[in-house]
């Protein structure tokens, strides 16, 4: 049996005093971290950083180091003030509160789409995620966008300035609540930027399948299966913070976990 890992996942895997972390409101957080006393808020991860982050690459130095071979975190390649501001809890809801958005089951498989106005899921399902709850009985806005209703505030998205040959960047625009994310998956190559929150990755090369259960929560992996994984067989992993772009190679295994309520778009290379 594998020795305990050190509280990675110091899984009081909710912090219930209300100043679980420091500062916040609209300013810094968008208003997306509701807080009060007995709320939950933040899931609490150790941070172990394996993914190189870069604040001066070139593309040259994207083509032949990352974008064939590895996952990268890439930092202040654009500037997405303006958009984050238009994504503040307040500005969405006036927005879009009305529009109706579509809904994916939280597994690696996303069977079961349910669609209600964008109101509705902010005010009743953008919740912290249950521990025990299955990845088919959790909704999460992510993937299925109505481009051309969304289009007024997609416009003011600059992703990364690299690109693929014969790629054309496709986006996905999310929100999801503390603890969700979306178990061990793969497809093409891609960005995803935060704009408010947290998000931990995990990601395996094509040739490494990585040990899951595709209706699990990656909560419960982290819970279950991650602290009895031997060093050389855990994933490459860090924490994306708001402003941050992690770029994933073609057909790399991930999975992801919102560490607060985050607020994220993917520019899909495909």
């Amino acid at each position: 049996m594998a020795p305990r890992v050190r509280p990675l996942l110091l899984l009081a895997l909710w912090t219930l005093a209300a100043t679980a972390r420091p500062g916040g409101g609209e300013a810094d957080d968008g208003g997306w971290q509701r807080r009060g006393p007995g709320t939950p808020t933040a899931a609490v991860v150790e941070e172990r950083c394996t993914v190189e982050r870069r604040a001066d690459l070139t593309y040259s130095e994207f083509v032949q180091h990352y974008a064939f071979s590895r996952p990268v975190i890439l930092q202040g390649l654009t500037d997405n003030s303006k958009f984050r501001t238009l994504c503040s809890r307040e500005r969405l809801l006036a927005s879009f509160g009305n529009s109706v958005v579509r809904l994916s089951t939280a597994n690696t498989y996303s069977y079961q789409k349910v669609d209600l106005p964008f109101q509705d899921y902010v005010e009743q399902l953008l919740h912290p995620q249950d521990p025990t709850s299955l990845g088919n009985d959790t909704l999460y806005f992510f993937g299925d966008n109505n481009f051309t209703e969304w289009a007024s505030l997609l416009r003011h998205y600059f992703p990364p300035p690299f690109g693929l040959l014969g790629a054309s960047p496709a986006y996905s625009f999310g929100i999801a609540g503390a603890g969700s994310g979306v178990p061990f998956h793969w497809h093409g190559p891609g960005f995803s930027e935060v704009i408010y929150g947290r998000k931990r990755w995990f990601l395996y090369p094509p040739e490494e399948t990585p040990e899951f259960h595709p209706n699990k929560t990656t909560l419960a992996w982290l819970r279950d299966t991650y602290p009895a994984l031997a060093l050389s067989a855990r994933p490459l992993e860090c924490t994306v913070q708001a402003g941050e772009v992690l770029y994933f190679p073609d057909r790399w295994w991930h999975a992801t976990l919102n560490l607060d309520t985050s607020v994220f778009i993917s520019t899909f290379l495909s």
